[in-house]
Formats: structure tokens, sequence, C-alpha cells
């Protein structure tokens, strides 16, 4: 398998709609880990003992068998459309996709479970699960854990804990990110119930690829930003009990509009079903806008011709890595406005008929 043939069939999991699917997109589990007797990865500078490295994390990976039907890549030999196509699916972060230097990515076909080497830590362990589902994730991440640890050799301490290149991280290495769509609170002009809310629990609230990038198409990230001193539990409780609270701000917002507001709500939706059935040209931030708006009309019943899990899918393949890996080029920002209205009017007019 290439990243080309990854672009042509979006990730399995965006078509099946999680607990609280209306509003949380995904929830995310990452653990950090590293292996003792190794500089961070920032310290191995040097080609070949960096080069060494990453092919003995991939041969213990391969020996430790995490879980069926496994493919590793090694990004150095990517190019930086295939890359950007991996961190769009969130395979991978903005950090790998960037780097330089032997680095790579153990993900699984259904894209639920991804590894990365080489990153800010040796190991980043990835599950992501569809919906509101932090149990499942972390039932699935720890069990991954454990069967990696039966080979690799962790860097541990007994009062720290995991040991990782960034303090924050020390403890329980764990990170639990919801991605959820709030365009009711963007609309309502309420999005400072969600700040407000995470930093009183020592949350942050981030765009849909984490740390360093921006809220676009009115999905927000939330998740912890320390782990030590607390166990995977008691991090796991504080996250669930403030996303099933802005849960429920969203849901609330949406029915408070629907019953003050219903014609400035569907005029903001069919507006945007009218661009996308017609624009020649949409840029990736106005294509993200436009399909928000669709997304929260098919929450509400207020528009029906597409079900949640297709518009996650046009979230993802609209995005420009996706765009450049099926065409097998790169293409200039202009011409991909062209081919990304091109696809949205034929997949809306599709759906219309």
């Amino acid at each position: 398998m290439r990243p080309a043939d990854l672009a042509l069939h979006p990730s399995p999991w965006l078509k099946t709609l999680g607990p609280c699917g209306d509003v949380v997109f995904s929830t995310r589990i990452r653990l950090a880990r590293n292996v003792e007797g190794y500089p961070f990865p920032a310290r191995l500078k040097e080609p070949d003992p960096r080069r060494e490295f990453e092919a003995r994390l991939a041969g213990w990976l391969g020996e430790a068998r995490p879980a069926e039907d496994l493919h590793y890549w090694n990004l150095d030999g990517l190019k930086p459309i295939e890359r950007l196509l991996l961190m769009e699916r969130h395979l991978i972060s903005r950090e790998l996709a960037q780097g330089d230097g032997d680095r790579g990515v153990c993900f699984s076909s259904a894209e639920q479970i991804s590894i990365m080497t080489n990153e800010e830590d040796h190991l980043r362990i990835q599950v992501i699960r569809p919906g509101l589902a932090i149990d499942e994730a972390l039932a699935m991440a720890i069990e991954i854990d454990r069967k990696l640890e039966t080979r690799i050799p962790y860097a541990f301490d007994d009062q720290l804990g995991y040991l990782t290149a960034c303090p924050t991280n020390v403890g329980t290495g764990l990170r639990i990110s919801v991605m959820m769509h709030l365009p009711g609170l963007v609309l309502g002009e309420q999005m400072d119930k969600v700040f407000n809310a995470a930093s009183r629990v020592g949350l942050a609230v981030r765009g849909s690829h984490g740390e360093g990038s921006k809220a676009v198409g009115d999905v927000v990230q939330i998740s912890n930003q320390h782990t030590l001193g607390r166990t995977e539990e008691e991090i796991a409780e504080v996250v669930r009990a403030i996303v099933a609270k802005i849960v429920d701000y969203e849901r609330g917002v949406r029915q408070h509009l629907l019953e003050e507001s219903r014609a400035r709500v569907e005029d903001k939706i069919w507006r945007s079903v009218g661009v996308l059935r017609t624009a020649r040209l949409v840029g990736s931030e106005e294509s993200q806008s436009l399909l928000s708006a669709v997304r929260l009309g098919i929450s509400m019943k207020l528009y029906g011709d597409l079900r949640i899990g297709d518009l996650n899918e046009l979230l993802v393949l609209t995005q420009p890595g996706h765009l450049q890996a099926i065409r097998g080029k790169e293409i200039r920002a202009d011409d991909r406005d062209a081919v990304r209205a091109t696809l949205l009017r034929e997949r809306f007019k599709a759906e219309s008929n």
C-alpha cells in the first residue's frame, strides 16, 4: 500500500457515527514512550545512529505485533504531499510530517491504530475511535502498550513514571484528545463557555491538528495538558466530564437557535449548499466552513441529502494533501481550489438528484 492508495479510500472509521457523533468526531488516545538507554530523538542528530535506531524500533514493532494487518512506512522516503496526506488523516502529527531524518509510522488498515517513531519521543502510540469513546480507546491503547513493553525496555522512573522529552508528558505519558464540532456555539457566539470550562480544569482547546493549529470549520480539540501526578483513569474522568458538558452546551444552543432563529440557521445551511453546488473555486478553509454548516444541517434534520459520515469523509478528502495525492503530483493553490470545487459540485449535484 502506498499513500496514493489511502487518498482514494477515506479512513474506514470516519463513516461510523460513534457516541455523541452529532457533536464529537473522534476520541484519540496517545501514549508517549521512550527506550531506556537511548537519547531522545532531538539528540539523535547524526544520520547513522538515528537510522539504526529507527530500524530497531521498526523491528521491535514487528516482533511485538501490537495489532493485525499493520503497515510501516519510513517517512524520510516519502514525498511532502504524502506526509501531508498522513497528517490530514491524523495518522501522524504535524511535527512528524515536518521533521527530518529517519522516522516512521506503523498503522493498521482500519486506521484506528498508529504508532509514530522518532517524533518528539521514540514512540507515540495512538488509538482513534469515532465519537466520544474514551474508555474503549484507552483500553485499546493500554493493550497495545503492554504488548510493546514485552519487547521494548521503556525508560521508566519509580517516582516520576514514564520519562518523556517534554516535561508535561512525564508520568503516564497520556494525552486524551476529543475532536468536537461546535457550530452552534460559534453561531451563538458562546465559545467562551468552552474555553472557560476547559481552562478551569487544566484542559487545552486547540485546532483540529493539535498544538499550533487553528480551529477551522468550527472544529476544535479538547485535551489534557499534564500527565504527572494523575492516573490514567483520573485524567480520563476529567476529560470525559468536561466534554459531556460541552456536548450539552452545543446541543442546547442548537435547539435554542432552531426555536428562536430558525430562518437564520436555515439560511446559513442552504447558502452553503448553494455555494458547494455551483462554485468554480473553493479554498481549503472555505470548504471546511461550508461543509461544517451542512453537517450542522444534517444533525438538525434541516438537510437530508447526505449523512454525517459522508460529510466526515468530504472534510478529509477536500484537504490539500488528499487532492494532490489523488492527482499524483503537486498542484498550485489556485488549481487545487478548482479541483476541490469540481469534487464538491459533483458530490452535491449527485446527492441532490
